[in-house]
């Protein structure tokens, strides 16, 4: 009874297009109004202790640190060095798009941030360059998403504070996975190019260019090497590290490039307040519904049911897949790692499957949810900065979106891609 008002008023207020946050505290009231299943002042307490966590300190620190690389110049160096490696390619634009997301996502731990940071640059490029608006635009909101799989990632943080997983397990886990996404976009890049007659530049790649914008770039592409060297080495702690980021993206922007000026710190600091603020209350509000959850013993009955199901763990990751698929579409990624990884956690346990491998599964999925109709916050992202109307990219974005299916399966089902670098790091 309590999981029908629960989960029922939930979807309810989701088809409303009401805010998931206030959608997930919603439900919850309703349901303990209806049911008196705990007192009121246990949720605020549980809602407060939620947030109340050392690691999720990271989150805001991580986009404070992408927005100052992004207004410092990084980006831009970023896409210097791509274009250095692969612009002369067929489809070389598009592959710079998506090598750059991929450097950038080695920064900024957001998907969002990361179509806005090189999607600014790299969609008029390929536009000018004859590339088809829609096609362009695609590419960026597709290549965007990786900026939650290549470390660091606030979904990962998210995850390892919810299941007690390493959170620095997670960050090494994610680096081979999300290089199998960008093979796969490139790979959609290139075929499509070739029809289109995409051409590279004009030019033949020589060592001594990619020399001097490797040089250019140095200070940015030393950011995640001392972040994530330092995590990965004991030093200190990802949220630590966050706040290092932060330093180091300062010290960079305004002394080094000199491009970041010290009157846009302010905004910059609201800017991430509020996004930050955004999943803080999605955190508080799903825990609060977890809690719900967790009193109804809601987890083990789905373990108990998944497993009726079957007990062939490549069958249940195959379930699993479908289920968070069709989730992504339609919930924020935090949320519904807030809500779903505690209900799924008993049942992959209980099949011996890698809590590290499900993180990143896990994540992957909720990613390519940035990419689906209706939820699809990178397709809205990339579709106002070119003021296209959204069903033009849905259309043009299908290949990218099977690609990315394709890899999961590729990650799902060869787990040593998310394990072999914590089992020789670690």
């Amino acid at each position: 009874m309590v999981a029908l008002i629960l989960f029922g008023g939930f979807i309810f207020l989701v088809i409303a297009s009401v805010p998931i946050a206030v959608s997930l505290g919603l439900s919850t009231i309703i349901a303990i109004h209806i049911t008196e299943a705990v007192a009121l002042q246990v949720v605020a307490q549980r809602m407060f202790t939620a947030v109340d966590n050392f690691a999720l300190m990271a989150v805001p620190f991580f986009m404070i640190a992408g927005a100052v690389m992004e207004r410092g110049g990084i980006s831009k160096r970023l896409i210097g060095l791509a274009n250095s490696l692969v612009g002369t390619l067929f489809g070389g634009f598009a592959l710079v798009t998506i090598l750059a997301s991929m450097f950038f996502a080695a920064i900024s731990g957001s998907s969002p941030a990361t179509v806005a940071a090189i999607g600014a640059i790299m969609i008029p490029a390929m536009v000018k360059n004859g590339y088809e608006e829609e096609f362009a635009t695609a590419t960026q909101a597709s290549a965007g998403y990786i900026g939650v799989i290549i470390p660091p990632s606030i979904p990962m943080i998210t995850y390892g504070v919810v299941t007690g997983t390493s959170i620095g397990a997670l960050f090494m886990a994610g680096f081979i996975p999300g290089i199998v996404i960008g093979i796969s976009l490139a790979i959609v890049a290139v075929v499509t190019a070739k029809k289109r007659n995409y051409r590279g530049e004009a030019r033949k790649m020589n060592l001594k260019e990619v020399g001097a914008a490797f040089k250019d770039a140095i200070w940015a592409l030393l950011m995640p090497v001392i972040i994530l060297g330092g995590i990965y080495g004991g030093i200190f702690t990802p949220t630590e590290a966050a706040n290092i980021a932060v330093v180091y993206g300062l010290l960079v922007g305004i002394f080094v490039y000199k491009e970041l000026k010290v009157k846009e710190i302010p905004s910059i600091l609201r800017g991430a307040a509020i996004s930050s603020s955004l999943v803080f209350l999605i955190i508080a509000t799903a825990s609060a519904f977890g809690l719900i959850l967790t009193r109804e013993r809601i987890p083990t009955e789905v373990a108990q049911f998944l497993l009726q199901i079957t007990d062939n763990p490549t069958i249940m990751l195959l379930i699993l897949n479908a289920m968070l698929l069709l989730v992504g579409t339609f919930m924020e990624t935090n949320a519904a790692i807030i809500i779903l990884a505690p209900i799924l956690f008993p049942a992959i346990s209980a099949l011996g499957i890698d809590p590290v491998h499900f993180g990143i599964i896990m994540v992957v999925n909720l990613a390519i949810g940035m990419i689906t109709p209706p939820l699809g916050v990178n397709l809205f992202v990339a579709a106002s900065m070119r003021k296209m109307q959204i069903e033009k990219l849905i259309n043009a974005n299908w290949w990218y979106l099977f690609a990315s299916i394709v890899a999961l399966m590729i990650i799902t089902y060869f787990p040593i891609l998310s394990l072999w670098l914590p089992s020789k790091l670690m």
